[in-house]
């Protein structure tokens, strides 16, 4: 818990506070985004492969491996003294993006099965409360304690964890016997960088750029190459037939889609907040204020995490995660059509709260009960890169509509601002669809016999 707890807070931490370390670096605005283009480009890479090797050689095993990155990468980018170091510590630290769907399928390997759900909400609870967390936190840590206190204090957490991780997670009882197909990971390495270089970097080159253009290209046919490649390998890193699992594919689904609107509040709510009452909106916040507007956001994520699954069990999963999909449109459409009073946007920052820890404490059960044990890690981890994509296509979405809305001072329009919740709030229609097609519990025991 204390590993997820950690992993969930550095996520965040940077974000809020990138305009003070670009100052801190001497770098330029483009080179800064890749501190976080970096991170992502890593964990999207590092959280399926790492989730299989932890189904074939011990979960307990990579767990240690994948905290022990988060603290070397936290050490590498507390001491870095130019934007090139900052970037190495920050793909190292992206291969702990593995510790949830890891600690995941420990506690379905340790927990009595009555304990799992709860276990596992309190665990998504923590996923969701350590990203708010980390927006919170941002502002305080770095005028107090220096900018480079985002990076110790989660460096001395993940060293915490990975020693008592060592001591007393026991040994993975139960253990895939297929090789490590290293063809196929290096291939869907290739397709997700392809894929997610040009989303995060669209706004700087331009959708129209030969770059943007050919590397999305190159995505849909290494992305072609590795699910034929998976199809024919007696040992695919991630089976295509667990993936067109009911219960699988429609969850990944619902995660593809919050994740657009989920991540992209995350992203663009701090600058919002801080935009000068000038602009026609915002509220003039500090980094500090803006973080504590929405810390309860992550209170609602922290407390519906954990009662989301009591309700899962008096109503069912799909009822529960069609809920959450609704409130998370409810929240876009009031932060697109109503911001103009800081209540309106605690009100909306609530409801998107109580979506996130929900939705993310529901899913991951959904996928624990759906799939055996030995594909625990695996399938988990899909679903966090498949949410890790959706923010990305969400924050390129949002980024493309507000680089398209700037006014004459260079700062975005009140429109952009619209539009862009707006469109995340229509894409976040699909989620409610989806999530009305996910099979009850029941269905997923017979699945995962199966």
């Amino acid at each position: 818990m204390l590993g997820v707890f950690s992993f969930a807070l550095l996520q965040s931490l940077i974000n809020p506070v990138l305009p003070q370390l670009q100052q801190n670096l001497h770098t330029t605005p483009d080179l800064i985004t890749w501190v976080v283009t970096a991170f992502l480009l890593s964990a999207s890479v590092f959280t399926p492969v790492l989730g299989s090797l932890g189904d074939r050689y011990g979960k307990d095993r990579m767990l240690v491996i994948a905290l022990t990155a988060l603290a070397v990468g936290s050490l590498v980018s507390t001491v870095a003294t130019d934007i090139t170091v900052m970037i190495v510590g920050r793909v190292i630290q992206g291969i702990g993006g593995s510790v949830v769907p890891l600690a995941f399928g420990i506690i379905r390997d340790e927990m009595p099965r009555e304990r799992i759900p709860a276990a596992i909400g309190l665990a998504s609870a923590l996923t969701a409360v350590g990203g708010g967390i980390g927006i919170v936190l941002a502002g305080p840590l770095s005028d107090f304690l220096g900018l480079r206190a985002l990076f110790w204090v989660p460096m001395a957490l993940t060293a915490v964890a990975a020693v008592t991780a060592r001591l007393a997670v026991p040994p993975s009882p139960t253990r895939s016997e297929d090789r490590v197909n290293w063809a196929s990971s290096l291939l869907m390495a290739a397709w997700l960088l392809a894929l997610l270089v040009p989303l995060t970097q669209a706004s700087s080159w331009g959708w129209g750029s030969g770059k943007v253009i050919g590397l999305l290209i190159a995505a849909v046919v290494l992305a072609t190459a590795w699910v034929v490649t998976e199809s024919r390998s007696a040992s695919p890193l991630v089976g295509m037939r667990m993936m067109r699992m009911p219960a699988l594919w429609t969850t990944n689904l619902v995660s593809l889609l919050l994740g657009m609107g989920i991540y992209s509040v995350f992203g663009f709510m701090p600058a919002f907040l801080q935009s000068p009452t000038e602009s026609g909106y915002g509220f003039d916040a500090s980094v500090t204020e803006a973080g504590l507007l929405l810390l309860p956001m992550t209170v609602a994520m922290f407390v519906s995490g954990l009662v989301s699954v009591r309700l899962a069990r008096l109503l069912g999963t799909r009822t529960v995660l069609t809920a959450t999909a609704v409130l998370n449109v409810g929240a876009l459409v009031m932060l697109a059509f109503r911001h103009d009073h800081v209540w309106q946007v605690i009100v909306a920052m609530l409801l998107l709260g109580v979506s996130c820890g929900g939705a993310v404490s529901t899913m991951s059960n959904v996928i624990v009960a759906a799939v055996r044990p030995d594909q625990t890690g695996v399938a988990n981890g899909v679903n966090a890169n498949v949410r890790t994509i959706g923010g990305a296509l969400g924050a390129a979405l949002m980024g493309g509509v507000i680089s398209a809305h700037l006014g004459a001072a260079g700062l975005p329009t009140e429109d952009g601002y619209v539009l862009g919740f707006a469109a995340l709030g229509f894409a976040g229609l699909g989620s409610v669809f989806a999530a009305l097609l996910i099979p009850e519990q029941g269905e997923h025991h017979a699945e995962a016999q199966s």
